[in-house]
């Protein structure tokens, strides 16, 4: 009779129930046959688990071994069957109870000495291993910790076969994993950054603010050495902490991806990725062979940062206009499609002119204006529709950097930005929504509410600099969250002009 075991399978981020079967049969000639659609590392499986039962000391018998790994029409991929097949397999010779492994999950990497090696993915294992009412499961001691997160669900760290066999069998006991403690270090603490340490750009830094708070996706232009990449990667420290349902996805796609740190529980700092200008549309977006997430996916609930935006590739630059609106990326395969979530934050940085010094008083551009016109022209007005904030940021004059420190920190910054996210936070309760950059259509009209001298203003603004329809909502969902940040509940004339003020690219295609 055959014998099953439990497991699991990825598919984008989250896993699906994958029951090995194993039968052993003793007429006929010795063979192994997998079949379920297994990829190259699940059918490599069958060396690394003998290998690995033989030198824990268990024989099997000679006999034909049939593996099915159901539901057959899906495919599976990656190492984490070791385990559950050796398992199967002990229990199909009668090596241990046939009911052993009954109501239990298990996964993990077998060395050729039968040591346990952690997987990716483990996190969306256990997390459907409790949806399903599992009685518990059986993972590497290097991934216990990130099971551990998923709580309501015994978790037992192994660190071999021949401890998983004493376990099943009752030859011992084991104690399930804890769960993690919460680590309560800052944001900017973490880092070691802080805006104190950039000098000037007060009108950057306020601009960093609104867009924290709001939510907002932001662009600096400025020429070299103006502080733009320092700005940027300070961004994160006035940002909110991760609710801990944000912090369990943003672990799901790093586990996924395999770049969750070794022993890791949860990720409780928000990410911050800065990919190259060279990287390719599939690592940007995600994709390839065998899909895994990209670099908009891995920034999920934190920031991406483009540096030099212009210099990557049109191709690559387009492909961002789903996420940035949908908050997702769709990788579609003739087989499957997988939807990998992508809700970051953008900063993006340029230079005004391919030399950097266009309108700077004190370097002049070398620069033709074909030369310029083609190097602004790398980035489409789509894009930057799509891209809430557009701020100038100047050369810093050198009575600024002569200051010590600016009294603008971080901690005050990220406690306005905490005031108004609770203000966000009440009036969208009721709500699919958290932030002001999520506003759209019948919510939006009722959110951003103007007054008649408001609407006379933004008509003007609209009208002067020839405003797209999507532009027109940037400018409402900015001056909602200037608002909040001051503490009004109206949005008044000095909210939307400031609004309008950080549209700086909108105000140069006009002029």
């Amino acid at each position: 009779m055959p014998v099953r075991v439990a497991t699991a399978a990825l598919l984008g981020i989250d896993a699906f129930p994958v029951e090995l079967e194993v039968d052993l049969a003793r007429q006929g000639l010795p063979s192994f046959a997998m079949v379920g659609l297994a990829e190259g590392a699940v059918r490599e499986s069958r060396e690394r688990v003998l290998a690995a039962l033989k030198n824990c000391g268990f024989k099997l018998p000679a006999a034909r071994i049939t593996v099915n790994l159901a539901p057959a029409d899906m495919r599976k991929e990656g190492s984490a069957y070791d385990l559950p097949l050796a398992v199967a397999l002990l229990a199909a010779a009668g090596i241990l109870p046939a009911e052993a492994a009954d109501g239990l999950f298990l996964a993990g990497e077998l060395s050729l000495s039968g040591e346990l090696k952690p997987v990716p993915g483990i996190l969306s294992v256990a997390a459907r291993a409790r949806e399903l009412h599992a009685r518990g499961i059986l993972v590497p001691k290097d991934n216990a910790r990130e099971a551990a997160v998923v709580r309501e669900l015994p978790v037992y760290g192994l660190s071999g076969l021949a401890e998983a066999v004493e376990f099943l069998s009752g030859q011992t006991t084991l104690s399930p994993e804890p769960l993690p403690e919460p680590e309560s270090a800052l944001p900017d603490a973490a880092s070691g950054l802080d805006f104190s340490e950039v000098k000037g750009q007060q009108h950057a830094k306020r601009a960093v603010e609104i867009a924290a708070a709001g939510g907002h996706n932001l662009i600096f232009v400025g020429p070299p050495g103006s502080g733009k990449t320092m700005l940027a990667k300070r961004v994160p420290t006035v940002l909110p902490p991760l609710r801990f349902d944000e912090a369990l996805e943003v672990t799901k796609i790093y586990s996924v991806a395999g770049q969750l740190p070794r022993r890791a529980a949860l990720i409780e700092t928000r990410p911050f990725r800065s990919p190259h200008h060279t990287i390719s549309d599939a690592g940007l977006i995600g994709g390839g062979s065998h899909p895994r997430p990209g670099e908009v996916s891995m920034a999920h609930k934190g920031v991406l940062f483009l540096d030099e935006l212009p210099e990557f590739k049109k191709s690559v630059l387009e492909v961002l206009r789903q996420p940035l609106e949908d908050g997702k990326v769709t990788i579609a395969r003739a087989a499957m499609s997988l939807t990998y979530p992508a809700d970051f934050m953008l900063v993006a940085a340029l230079n005004p002119c391919p030399c950097g010094y266009l309108g700077d008083p004190r370097h002049e551009c070398t620069c033709s204006p074909p030369q310029i016109q083609r190097y602004q022209s790398r980035l489409s007005g789509p894009l930057l529709d799509r891209i809430d904030l557009q701020v100038e940021v100047p050369a810093v004059p050198y009575k600024e950097l002569r200051q010590e420190a600016s009294p603008v920190d971080s901690a005050s910054m990220r406690q306005r930005v905490l005031t108004a996210r609770e203000r966000q936070a009440a009036r969208y309760a009721d709500a699919p929504i958290h932030v002001n950059a999520e506003l759209s259509g019948t919510r939006l009209s009722a959110c951003c509410r103007l007054c008649d001298e408001g609407h006379r203003f933004l008509e003007g603004a609209v009208r002067r600099l020839g405003l797209s329809a999507r532009s027109h909502t940037r400018i409402l969902r900015i001056a909602r969250t200037v608002a909040d940040l001051d503490g009004d509940e109206a949005i008044k004339v000095e909210h939307l002009a400031e609004a309008v003020n950080l549209r700086g690219l909108d105000r140069q295609r006009e002029a």
